[in-house]
């Protein structure tokens, strides 16, 4: 296909997604959708259930119908209904990973009074520290 072939394909594309709620990408219930749809086909490879094909087949077909759809109120609700039914768990999910990113260059240690964690950069010798909350001295290794 010539340059002016794939620009030509190019603009009836962006003509054809203009109006539609996945025009700016995937939001995070199509992401989701679309992740569960690939983890039930390779488990439906493995397991040889077809419910696991059909759940797949199912997601994605309501992952694609989500990314067409016009209809941005309802879909934008949906996402914010996901959202909010995941928000403990994403939360949960990003202070883990925060944390480990942390233990590079920090110990993290909880009181042994108030169970507050406290945060020592590494490489000090043997520290006093004093826990913030609750003011218990306790002596740890950095």
């Amino acid at each position: 296909m010539s340059g002016n072939g794939v620009l030509a394909v190019r603009e009836k594309f962006v003509r054809f997604m203009q109006g539609r709620y996945g025009s700016y990408g995937p939001d995070l219930l199509n992401r989701f959708l679309m992740g569960g749809a690939m983890a039930a086909m390779i488990a439906s490879i493995f397991t040889r259930w077809e419910f696991f094909y059909a759940l797949a087949l199912a997601a994605l077909c309501y992952a694609y119908f989500r990314m067409f759809s016009r209809n941005y109120a309802k879909r934008y609700a949906e996402n914010q209904a996901f959202l909010k039914y995941t928000a403990k768990a994403r939360g949960l999910w990003s202070s883990r990973k925060s944390m480990i990113g942390q233990r590079k260059a920090y110990h993290i240690y909880k009181c042994p009074n108030c169970r507050q964690k406290i945060r020592i950069p590494r490489g000090k010798g043997k520290v006093a520290i004093r826990c913030p909350k609750c003011n218990t001295e306790f002596i740890k290794k950095s």
